[in-house]
């Protein structure tokens, strides 16, 4: 089904607060969500190496957040496996495309919601686990976003990540190819860095990584996969 051309009035004063870079995202993901929802996946035997191993990690007494969750597909396949699971995007019609999906697909544990990946989502200590995937690279403020999991994480929550390393790829990528897509209005900014600097920065939140795997099935995989953990005891100064 076609995505609704307007969000709800309370989806358009969630992007209000998240500020003008919010604004800034919600419109040009808004713009391609039809278009995004109808690409198929290009590596389906790595995308589904990824769930496996995220339900492992997943269990029915845990509280989920997704953030970047797009047009729901990956929260609908994860859902069942949690006690309650909300998935966030920045994008009021993506997120208008993934209630439909719900709508056709019943999963009582999953709602979705409207909210920016650079702006509080949630309570101290809300969730068991917070879910990233194809999203930091997007956000505005890496550190900022990380901030906001860990605040979002309960003592010993997981954030579980699998990011585009836009530095690992072909150099013309993020010095020519991005930069002219961005021009025409064809790309969205980016964050350009590799694996080793994005756990860097999960590690500047203080939480442990666990595990750093690749699961593409096709060629180099740019999208590193990284699970991290918040300390169950604060760390004493």
């Amino acid at each position: 089904m076609p995505a609704r051309a307007t969000a709800p009035l309370a989806e358009r004063s969630a992007l209000t607060h998240g500020g003008p870079s919010a604004a800034r995202k919600a419109r040009f993901w808004d713009r391609i969500a039809v278009k995004y929802a109808a690409d198929p996946i290009a590596d389906m035997a790595g995308y589904e190496a990824t769930l496996r191993r995220v339900r492992g990690l997943l269990s029915a007494d845990q509280d989920v957040l997704e953030i970047g969750c797009g047009t729901g597909t990956t929260a609908l396949r994860l859902a069942p496996f949690t006690r309650r699971l909300l998935a966030t995007d920045v994008s009021a019609r993506m997120i208008s495309i993934a209630r439909e999906k719900l709508a056709a697909e019943p999963v009582p544990q999953l709602s979705f919601d409207v909210a920016d990946a650079d702006a509080p989502v949630a309570s101290p200590g809300e969730y068991d686990a917070v879910l990233a995937f194809n999203v930091l690279h997007l956000v505005t403020d890496l550190d900022r976003a990380l901030q906001l999991v860990g605040h979002a994480l309960r003592p010993g929550g997981l954030l579980i990540s699998k990011t585009p390393c836009i530095s690992e790829m072909n150099p013309l990528i993020p010095y020519l190819v991005l930069p002219v897509m961005r021009a025409i209005g064809k790309a969205p900014p980016v964050l350009c860095f590799d694996a080793d600097a994005l756990q860097s920065a999960i590690a500047r939140q203080g939480m442990d990584i666990v595990s750093v795997e690749r699961h593409g099935t096709r060629g180099k995989d740019f999208r590193v996969f990284i699970v991290a953990r918040k300390p169950a005891n604060p760390p004493i100064h």
